[in-house]
């Protein structure tokens, strides 16, 4: 039975309120999805920020905490729990950087590797089922749409 509130906010929606509220929608399952994986897969025991920080040093290797906490948008402290907790399970190694000492340089261990890596897969599987019942046509439509929708944005 749907929501009262649901039911007001379909009653005042737009079609652009709608589409918006469609991709939020399916973002926020996705992401529910992906981190019920994570606890659930016992390659891997981490957390959705934790699998997010792994990704970033996977792209961005001798990357320091700093550039996380600007990519990220997060609270240093939680940053920082996050990538100790990192390092003491042998997923992220650390070394001083060469002109600055102060700062200390992140990459993936061998372990951080493969963890990374079941992540991924785990997110290729769930990013397939969601687009299993589309034909080839309909996926290179829908990207291209989005791909609209966000420019259009970044015009603004």
């Amino acid at each position: 039975m749907p929501k009262q509130v649901d039911q007001v906010n379909q009653l005042t929606a737009t079609p652009a309120d709608a589409v918006f509220e469609a991709m939020h929608a399916l973002m926020h399952t996705y992401r529910a999805r992906r981190v019920q994986a994570l606890e659930s897969e016992s390659c891997c025991g981490l957390t959705h920020m934790e699998s997010k920080a792994l990704g970033f040093f996977a792209r961005h290797p001798g990357a320091t905490a700093s550039d996380l906490v600007q990519h990220a948008g997060r609270d240093k402290a939680q940053v920082t729990r996050v990538l100790s907790g990192l390092r003491e399970r042998g997923l992220l190694d650390a070394r001083p950087d060469e002109s600055d000492r102060r700062s200390t340089r992140l990459t993936l261990s061998a372990s951080g590797t493969e963890a990374h890596l079941a992540v991924q897969r785990q997110g290729e599987r769930l990013a397939q089922t969601a687009i299993a019942d589309l034909s080839e046509a309909e996926r290179v439509q829908l990207l291209a749409l989005l791909r609209r929708v966000q420019g259009n944005l970044e015009a603004e």
